[in-house]
C-alpha cells in the first residue's frame, strides 16, 4: 500500500452500512491521525457511511485535527453537495450527442449529500483530464454554496483548519466562484450568468474561500 510505503502505520477497512454503525468499527478510528478514501463510487461511499457511528467518528477526528482526504470518488464525497457522476439529460436539450457533460444547463447534474467535511464548496475531480467544466459551472450557478473547485489528476487541494486553501501537485485546481454572479431566474429554462469568476491555480497557489482572493505562487 502506498501509504505504508511512505512510512504510515496504515490499514484498510471494508465495511457494510450495518457494520459502519457498530461501536467496534467506529472505535477503530480512536486516536488516528488520518483517514484516506480511495477511488470508486462516491454514492456508495456516502450510502455506506451516512448517518453511522463511523461517520460521526470521522467528523470527530476531523474536528480534533486529523487529516481527512481522498482521491477521485474519495475527493468528491468530501463536500456537502456531492456530484454523483450522473446527469439527467446527456447531451443537453438539443440531443445532438450522447457524450457526457457537454452542456451548461439547469437541473441537469444529479447530486447527493456527501460527508460535508467541506461545506463551503462543491468538489469535482479528474477535472481537466475528463473535461468536467460544464457540470461544475452548471452547479455553481444554480446551487449554493455557489463555489466549486475542480481538482485535476495528480493534484491536491489542501484545506487547513484556518487560513486559505493551498494547491499542490503536478497540475492545477480550477475554481469557479459565482457568489457575486447575476444568474438567470429559476423560472427561465436557460441557465446563464454574468460575473462568474474563475481561477486556474497551480501548485503553490492559495485561495481564501471567505474573501474570494486567489494568489499565484
Amino acid at each position: 500500500m502506498e501509504l505504508r510505503a511512505l512510512g504510515a502505520d496504515a490499514r484498510n477497512i471494508w465495511v457494510t452500512h450495518e457494520e459502519a454503525n457498530t461501536d467496534s468499527i467506529a472505535k477503530l478510528l480512536n486516536n488516528v491521525t488520518g483517514v484516506w478514501f480511495g477511488g470508486g463510487d462516491q454514492v456508495r461511499l456516502a450510502k455506506v457511511l451516512r448517518n453511522t457511528k463511523t461517520e460521526a467518528a470521522i467528523h470527530a477526528r476531523y474536528e480534533s485535527g486529523a487529516v481527512i482526504g481522498g482521491t477521485s470518488a474519495g475527493a468528491a464525497v468530501m463536500s456537502e453537495v456531492m456530484i454523483t457522476g450522473d446527469e439527467r439529460r446527456p447531451g443537453g436539450d438539443r440531443r445532438d450527442t450522447t457524450n457526457a457533460y457537454m452542456t451548461i444547463a439547469r437541473e441537469n447534474i444529479v447530486t447527493d449529500t456527501g460527508f460535508a467535511l467541506i461545506g463551503s464548496a462543491i468538489i469535482d475531480q479528474h477535472f481537466l483530464r475528463r473535461k468536467r467544466h460544464s457540470r461544475l459551472i452548471s452547479l455553481v450557478l444554480e446551487r449554493a454554496p455557489h463555489l466549486g473547485v475542480g481538482i485535476d489528476e495528480s493534484t491536491a487541494l489542501i484545506v487547513p483548519a484556518t487560513g486559505p486553501w493551498r494547491i499542490a501537485g503536478a497540475s492545477v485546481a480550477v475554481i469557479y466562484d459565482a457568489r457575486s454572479s447575476e444568474v438567470t431566474p429559476a423560472s427561465s429554462h436557460v441557465l446563464g450568468a454574468t460575473n462568474l469568476r474563475m481561477h486556474v491555480l497551480p501548485a503553490g497557489s492559495t485561495f481564501d474561500p471567505k474573501t474570494g482572493k486567489a494568489t499565484l505562487p
